[in-house]
């Protein structure tokens, strides 16, 4: 709410992308980066994307801070230093697709114009037996990825 009390509206960010096309993306465009937004325990436990194909790196940048999960201060901060232009794009990636929106809407408000949400996230959708990685995401489209 601005000081004469009128509603201000977010920016919304760039779009929602597939993880085959943030790879392509992430393949053709040498300014594009990602951002893995998740906690530096699932990094360590679950896995991190690899892009030493595409001889680039996975930044990993928490959207929220682990254990008490609140929302990483210097998100923005640690963002320019990861991508100088914030005219060429940013990918997020989180576990499911989630916290990718929310660090893609604070990036673009923060002048990240291609700001993008990978759907299905690191590793996707709850399968039948309420597991990831099996279904949907990063993980289970056979991308590259690394154990942390």
């Amino acid at each position: 709410m601005t000081a004469d009390g009128t509603q201000t509206q977010e920016k919304q960010y760039a779009g929602d992308i597939t993880v085959h096309d943030a790879w392509d993306l992430l393949k053709s465009n040498p300014k594009a980066v990602l951002v893995d937004v998740r906690t530096n325990a699932e990094w360590g436990y679950v896995g991190l994307p690899d892009l030493s194909p595409l001889n680039k790196k996975t930044h990993t940048i928490s959207w929220v801070l682990f254990p008490d999960m609140s929302v990483n201060p210097h998100f923005i901060e640690q963002l320019k230093a990861a991508q100088e232009n914030p005219e060429s794009p940013v990918l997020f990636l989180c576990r499911s697709g989630v916290r990718s929106i929310a660090a893609a809407i604070a990036a673009t408000n923060a002048g990240f114009t291609e700001s993008y949400n990978i759907l299905g996230g690191f590793e996707g959708d709850l399968d039948e037996n309420r597991h990831r990685g099996t279904q949907t995401g990063w993980k289970a489209e056979n991308l590259s990825w690394v154990q942390g």
